[in-house]
């Protein structure tokens, strides 16, 4: 809730999001536009419990063994579908390096050929504005090589916000959008890690990590099936007042 920049920023950011997520339906409905909000949940521990739960009893809550043995950890990278309100094209790996989000991206565009255009909602990461995204990008749009320059050098690959703002062309078939610094509680997708955490992680008992990511991808197929819908987003992006 500390957001890194000035307050017109802010508030410029903030209501552009929220435009969008207001728009989703409608550009998908009308323009074939699909708006995802993305991002990457890490460090999820596989704890297995040393001794079985004592099952739920009238008047006493399942009790959980509070010993554990540590499994190691996964990452997760999930698409959050605006407009359908369900979890499409997710991934689960031991790293969220530059070339996981890129196959991230690049696995969830090819997923659907139906899409005329790809809306990604993310925060500032680097690895979401990172060189081979953008070749990616430039790629699709054949973009000359000229212009692309040299990282660190000069181009379009010069620096992270002249990545940035090449990944931000609205006129590109896949495009980005992010969140003003230190707001990523814009993207939607945080909501559904704490739905996450909440019904399956903090309360879970894992034998390994294969076992911690069989249970995460049931999750995701039982949620899609049985309580995915569309977040009802009310914040319309203005600062909020005492």
């Amino acid at each position: 809730m500390n957001p890194k920049c000035s307050a017109e920023e802010l508030e410029s950011g903030s209501k552009r999001i929220c435009d969008v997520y207001a728009n989703a339906p409608n550009d998908w409905q009308a323009h074939g536009i699909k708006t995802v909000s993305t991002d990457e949940k890490t460090g999820i521990q596989a704890l297995g419990r040393n001794a079985p739960d004592l099952p739920v009893r009238i008047g006493y809550a399942r009790k959980q063994e509070y010993e554990y043995t540590r499994h190691g950890t996964q990452c997760l990278i999930a698409n959050w579908d605006v407009t359908e309100g369900q979890i499409i094209s997710s991934g689960i790996g031991e790293t969220r390096k530059e070339e996981d989000f890129l196959q991230h991206i690049r696995q969830t565009v090819q997923s659907n050929e139906s899409v005329n255009q790809w809306r990604f909602v993310v925060d500032n990461l680097n690895t979401h504005q990172s060189e081979s995204l953008v070749l990616y990008i430039a790629a699709l749009v054949k973009t000359p090589h000229e212009l692309l320059g040299e990282k660190g050098k000069n181009g379009i690959l010069k620096s992270m916000e002249t990545r940035a703002a090449f990944l931000q062309n609205e006129e590109h078939p896949v495009y980005f959008i992010y969140t003003p610094k230190h707001c990523s509680w814009l993207n939607q997708i945080e909501i559904w890690f704490g739905i996450l955490s909440r019904k399956l992680i903090k309360r879970g008992n894992f034998t390994s990590k294969e076992d911690l990511k069989s249970q995460i991808n049931k999750f995701i197929d039982y949620f899609n099936i049985v309580l995915a819908k569309p977040f009802k987003w009310n914040y319309n992006g203005k600062p909020c007042k005492a």
